[in-house]
């Protein structure tokens, strides 16, 4: 395996400085939790934007797109292809859809979290349970995806699983922990310049490697299945197709833009309703092309490993991941030229670290603003408030090392990653839904239908081949239904009272 160069190690370690000095120099002047978790409502639409998309594309998307792209099913024979932009239709319509209809319900008032609107109707019983299963599944989900990203920077940058668990996280940690939401949205906007530029680098580079470039690239990808990319067969389990895209990822997007704090709290960032709907239709319209560069850059990759003998083996199989995830990270260290080698190492650096800084401040506001606050009964000033903060901050940093390290013991880490997600995304998006369809009500009918809808999913994963799109769907469906019902039947024993 090819070593970095000097001059990598140097573009590398220039980026850490920057990324560290521009988050802390903007973040400074925290004096309220209103500072710290909504940014003084203050922030630029378009930054708020771009913050939603560099949270959301992980460096796991960096790696794993162009992988599944890559990947041919031993078992099946079927090669990858670009089925997954069915679902990204599906995420840029849900967001469309938030921007018409949710988005006003949260820039109504001043709320820190979408929990709070369900107080709003249901007492803070059922905030409380909301808030709980968005840390317990988001601590979960997040501590896994730090995993998943440490295992490529670690074949990367030559150094142990530990180390570089520890690298992103304190330096994520450093720049979140000063200066909170707002330090957070402008480093992942600068980030995602980082991340695009790895793209569309890697989508012009690997051409220019093949024999008869871009039009032999199209003719050999195409020729081998890897172009397609509309299913219009429906069915509940795999391979993807149009219906769960469309469908069952809007849905989903719902409830990952609507109902989860990890990117609600850009938006709440935003200082009116115009600025937080055209927020999210801009990444709408930023998405799709983000994942098209990435899934093509896969398709590059096939072919061009099918005329060249690969410069170095695989490693094996091991640790919750398939051989063909360490495709793209292997391209990098042996075909990238020096200098640009650096500058992808940074992308998927940048791609981590954002993943990592949104993740605390969407922690440290949900225990701060919806536990801590709504339970503590002292008179206390905002000065301890914010005290509070920054060590909830830190505390959960602990934490995302704990379980990423931890993961390394389980067997499947990717399945694990989708699994957590998708369990409990369509119980908040149930609850979210409810809240501004009742308005008022008993907290117990929610509460009861966001339990019964995590069992049932439980149950879907552990004994059904139904497939991840579809998960957000059904437990929302569940937790609406049980909810409706438990309702009904209180209503009516009152009535008979």
């Amino acid at each position: 395996m090819d070593h970095l160069h000097p001059a990598d190690w140097l573009i590398i370690l220039g980026y850490l400085i920057a990324v560290i000095w521009f988050g802390v120099g903007v973040g400074r002047g925290q004096k309220t939790t209103r500072d710290y978790f909504l940014g003084s409502k203050s922030v630029p639409w378009w930054g708020v934007s771009l913050s939603i998309v560099a949270t959301e594309t992980s460096a796991f998307t960096f790696i794993a797109i162009p992988a599944s792209v890559y990947f041919t099913n031993p078992e099946t024979g079927a090669p990858g292809n670009l089925a997954f932009i069915q679902a990204v239709i599906g995420f840029a319509v849900a967001r469309i859809l938030l921007a018409v209809f949710m988005v006003p319900a949260y820039l109504r008032g001043e709320i820190y979290s979408p929990y709070q609107l369900i107080s709003n109707a249901f007492g803070h019983g059922a905030r409380r349970a909301a808030a709980v299963v968005f840390l317990i599944a988001g601590t979960l989900a997040a501590g896994v995806r730090v995993y998943v990203t440490a295992v490529p920077i670690e074949l990367l940058l030559g150094i142990d699983t530990i180390s570089a668990i520890l690298l992103f996280v304190i330096l994520s940690l450093s720049y979140t922990y000063v200066g909170g939401i707002k330090a957070v949205v402008w480093t992942d906007a600068a980030q995602f310049f980082l991340l695009v530029a790895g793209g569309v680098f890697a989508l012009f580079f690997i051409p220019s490697l093949i024999d008869g470039g871009w039009n032999a690239a199209l003719t050999e990808a195409a020729d081998s299945g890897r172009l397609e990319w509309l299913n219009t067969r429906f069915s509940w389990s795999g391979p993807i197709n149009i219906w769960m895209g469309v469908i069952g990822g809007a849905v989903l997007g719902m409830a990952t833009h609507g109902a989860d704090q990890l990117i609600v709290q850009r938006v709440l960032t935003c200082g009116s309703v115009r600025d937080g709907r055209k927020a999210l239709v801009l990444s709408s319209l930023i998405i799709l092309p983000l994942f098209l560069t990435f899934l093509f850059v896969g398709a590059w990759l096939w072919v061009y490993y099918q005329r060249h003998d690969m410069a170095i083996a695989m490693p094996e199989a091991s640790r919750g991941f398939k051989q063909h995830i360490y495709v793209f990270p292997i391209f990098i260290l042996s075909v990238i030229p020096t200098g640009v080698k650096g500058l992808l190492i940074v992308g998927i650096l940048a791609a981590a670290m954002s993943s990592v800084s949104s993740a605390l401040s969407a922690l440290a506001s949900v225990s701060t603003m919806d536990l801590f606050k709504s339970w503590d009964r002292r008179e206390r000033s905002e000065a301890d408030y914010l005290r509070f903060s920054k060590r909830s901050t830190l505390f959960w940093a602990v934490v995302l090392v704990l379980v990423a390290y931890l993961t390394r013991e389980v067997q499947s880490v990717l399945d694990t990653a989708f699994a957590l997600h998708g369990l409990t995304t369509g119980a908040m998006l149930g609850a979210m839904l409810l809240a501004l369809w009742w308005k008022q009500g008993r907290s117990t009918p929610v509460v009861a239908g966001m339990a019964v809808s995590l069992l049932v999913m439980l149950a879907i994963k552990l004994k059904t081949a139904i497939a991840w799109p579809w998960y957000t769907l059904i437990g929302a469906s569940a937790a609406c239904l049980v909810a409706w019902l438990l309702n009904g039947f209180q209503n009516g024993k009152t009535k008979t009272n």
